[in-house]
């Protein structure tokens, strides 16, 4: 894989004249195909290598008369080269060089969010570490459940990367294709040679199979890849806002000196990178559901696909690129409040024990059914009181039947419930 360093930025790479500089690349890796097989003399070879270039400007100049953009940057290339300008293209139709070159910048875009996510998953990996055994309540539908830690929500979202990282690994092999095929893919004026030549040239492997074009399905695998990767960071970032609720407090996106958070109430701290991300993805999966109507085509193809890819491509890898780092400056940076964590924990009264007293009863001899009966009406007591459960069951005469105090207190442990963390950690291969 290319050096992401020695990558151009994302916006770089979807400029106007990235796209002909790519174009151009997969020119000469054509006529240097048609070279090796003796079909272009090397002299006029060296003079096409030499002279090939183009001005944007003379582009859409001569676009504007013939409403075709190969053509018109074909035109700029010839009156640079002159009569050797004829090899140029021999064989080719529009899309052999379009789509091989799409091919080119969708893989540097690829290998650009890779290195994101690699930076990303480092971050995870740390506050992982860092917050293994910090206690914070676990929630579902919003409501206290069980005790948990904080560190474990960093390696479950670590996990997920890793697996997005995975993802957009097989997405960037399935878009890492050229064909240089013809009109309707049977090489009607080419030979394959000059396909697996130029791919070769460009580090590419040459489609196995293209009508025109190179099939969209591969387009839409990676789309939808990208729509993966966005809703995973949506993901994370829509818990933080969660977590940022003044009622809960447990996390803070960082606030910068001098930021302002509301123009009204200067008390205001909010969660705005969070909010932005969840709203871009959106944007994201939008497109996704773009790429997927892009795969079916009539005939050998039309070009329904193609205004509608010069803006879903580049939106959605710039996108995902900028998110990715936005999610890694929060995370990174992230305030977070251990003593607010505890005192949420204890918010409940006890509350949330509740499963491990009725399996001590289960324990104990009882059915299911009685424990629930009695965990349930201590419950209701402790919540209708306001007082802690363990207060209420040490005093219950039924729970003082089947337990002694000491086990009544080895209930309310907290200790209990993160037992296995170490071990979940070691199943990760967090250490």
């Amino acid at each position: 894989m290319i050096d992401r360093y020695t990558l151009p930025k994302m916006r770089e790479i979807w400029s106007e004249e990235h796209k002909f500089r790519t174009w151009l690349q997969v020119e000469l890796a054509a006529c240097e195909a048609w070279a090796k097989l003796g079909k272009i003399p090397q002299n006029s070879l060296k003079k096409i290598k030499s002279k090939a270039n183009f001005s944007i400007k003379r582009i859409n100049e001569i676009e504007k008369t013939v409403d075709h953009d190969v053509i018109a940057f074909l035109t700029s290339i010839a009156e640079n080269v002159g009569s050797d300008s004829r090899f140029i293209h021999m064989g080719l139709t529009s899309s052999d060089v379009v789509d091989t070159s799409l091919s080119l910048v969708m893989r540097d875009a690829s290998d650009i969010i890779l290195g994101d996510i690699d930076d990303f998953l480092k971050i995870l990996k740390n506050m992982a570490r860092k917050y293994k055994t910090t206690a914070i309540m676990g929630r579902s539908h919003g409501v206290h459940a069980e005790p948990m830690t904080f560190g474990l929500k960093f390696a479950l979202w670590l996990k997920e990367m890793e697996r997005n990282r995975e993802r957009l690994a097989n997405a960037r092999t399935a878009i890492n294709v050229g064909k240089i095929s013809g009109a309707v893919g049977t090489y009607s004026n080419l030979d394959p040679k000059v396909e697996e030549l130029t791919c070769r040239k460009l580090g590419l492997a040459p489609d196995p199979i293209s009508t025109q074009i190179i099939q969209r399905d591969r387009h839409a695998e990676f789309m939808c890849t990208l729509a993966v990767v966005a809703a995973t960071l949506e993901k994370i970032a829509l818990e933080i806002r969660g977590l940022q609720k003044t009622e809960i407090g447990e996390v803070e996106e960082p606030f910068k000196k001098g930021q302002k958070g509301s123009s009204a109430m200067p008390h205001k701290k909010n969660p705005i990178i969070c909010e932005r991300v969840c709203g871009l993805a959106r944007l994201v999966r939008a497109n996704a559901m773009v790429a997927l109507e892009n795969v079916a085509l009539w005939h050998e193809r039309d070009i329904s696909h193609s205004g509608a890819e010069r803006v879903i491509v580049p939106d959605s890898t710039i996108l995902v690129d900028y998110m990715l780092q936005k999610m890694s400056y929060i995370i990174d940076n992230l305030v977070v409040y251990p003593d607010r964590m505890k005192q949420n924990i204890e918010k409940s009264q006890g509350l949330i024990f509740s499963q491990r007293l009725l399996l001590a009863l289960i324990d104990k001899g009882l059915t299911r059914e009685k424990a629930y009966q009695i965990v349930q009406s201590a419950a209701m007591k402790a919540r209708s009181a306001g007082k802690h459960l363990k207060e209420i069951v040490l005093f219950d005469k039924e729970s003082q039947k089947h337990l002694s105090a000491r086990e009544i207190e080895q209930v309310f442990d907290i200790a209990y419930y993160l037992r296995n963390v170490e071990q979940i950690f070691k199943r990760l291969g967090i250490t």
